[in-house]
């Protein structure tokens, strides 16, 4: 049983503007997408929680580079997408 994925309409803009500037990233973003839905604690997503100001947040990563931040919501099996850039844009 997979996980519902959920898109903020900040992140849905987010996601085009990333999508427009990252065209090469496209399969390799929707991959991730699925991965998620399936098994948020998948090794290759790299999940983890953040800390200060982002502490309520989780990041996978897309790669090395690029990063989507997640509210997770596990009791309900619910997966909340918040963002989506490289390291230091999801992390400000």
């Amino acid at each position: 049983m997979g996980f519902k994925l959920t898109f903020t309409e900040s992140y849905i803009k987010r996601a085009i503007k990333f999508a427009k500037k990252h065209p090469e990233l496209k399969q390799q973003y929707l991959k991730t997408l699925q991965l998620l839905e399936l098994n948020p604690h998948h090794p290759s997503l790299r999940l983890h929680k953040l800390q200060g100001k982002l502490d309520m947040l989780h990041s996978i990563s897309i790669n090395l580079s690029y990063r989507i931040t997640i509210e997770m919501l596990i009791e309900d099996e619910e997966v909340t997408l918040i963002n989506v850039g490289t390291h230091d844009e999801v992390y400000r």
